[in-house]
């Protein structure tokens, strides 16, 4: 089946105040989406609209041809959702929670007690679902969010920031879970720690101060950044001052010094040496000298 979403020059604006979104538009397809920002680059405002609960100011987004804000439901129907601050109740088992969000979802008792076995074991969660999800780990309440955003099999699941608070063994099978479920759906992963999105996303969109820099694959993302990250070997005393001149996307203890990687258009000092941007080197290289698109 086919898996479509479009922006078409969406904007938002909160009340009387600037708009927090300017014009993006955007095409994308079935796999993972890692949508990378800082913080307050518009995400989270981003991943609000996608998920119906606000409406673009201007422009229009469409999920395989139909307007989302003129017939929300045919979206919800087929979308999952983990948004950032997601919150269980501790006392029930995670079984227990899952059934009480299979008939929220409108699920009938024998496909919601299908879905919820299906979803606890595509999550690894199978020989933990009479467990109290008080007794649960960070990481395991996340793979709960991820299976309560399966239960009505989306074609669009979306992801806001899963990964915070998670040590790094959480972090790999999120992310090995999230690459396992978009063969045949769209997953946008919304981040601002590009490990989360190095090894699984197909395409990259970059988000500054409401604005889409660039929506390419990793591959195109880190071309873009040759010739603009620079290794060097510097005094402890001097990497504040030339943090402040240039991002420094690397830093590392070495020869009695500190061997950084600098973004730069330019050689930061003589002996600096051009090297092979990393996808951390070219997403901070896209933020910080890349145009708005």
């Amino acid at each position: 089946m086919t898996v479509e979403l479009r922006l078409d020059e969406v904007s938002f604006r909160y009340g009387r105040k600037p708009d927090t979104l300017h014009a993006l538009r955007l095409q994308q397809g079935a796999g993972i989406l890692g949508l990378l920002g800082p913080n307050g680059a518009g995400k989270s405002t981003l991943m609000r609209l996608l998920a119906t609960l606000s409406a673009p100011s201007r422009g229009r987004i469409t999920w395989n041809g139909g307007d989302i804000a003129r017939d929300p439901n045919a979206l919800r129907r087929e979308l999952g959702y983990l948004p950032q601050e997601f919150g269980v109740y501790p006392a029930l088992s995670a079984r227990e929670f899952l059934a009480y969000l299979a008939a929220v979802k409108g699920l009938d008792r024998r496909r919601g007690d299908e879905r919820i076995e299906a979803c606890l074991a595509a999550v690894g969660l199978a020989h933990a679902a009479d467990r109290r999800l008080g007794d649960f780990s960070g990481g395991m309440r996340q793979r709960v969010g991820i299976a309560q955003a399966l239960l009505n099999e989306p074609r669009l699941l979306i992801v806001d920031e899963p990964t915070v608070g998670l040590d790094p063994e959480e972090r790999l099978r999120f992310r090995q879970i999230l690459t396992d479920l978009a063969a045949d759906r769209l997953v946008i992963l919304s981040t601002h720690i590009v490990s989360d999105v190095d090894s699984s996303a197909d395409r990259i969109a970059v988000m500054r101060s409401g604005r889409l820099l660039a929506h390419v694959t990793p591959g195109e993302l880190i071309a873009r950044a040759v010739g603009q990250v620079w290794r060097c070997t510097i005094g402890d005393s001097e990497l504040p001052a030339l943090r402040e001149r240039h991002p420094v996307s690397h830093v590392e203890r070495a020869d009695g010094g500190l061997r950084v990687h600098v973004i730069a258009r330019a050689a930061p000092q003589p002996a600096a040496e051009a090297i092979a941007p990393a996808l951390e080197d070219a997403y901070l290289a896209c933020l910080h000298l890349a145009d708005a698109a």
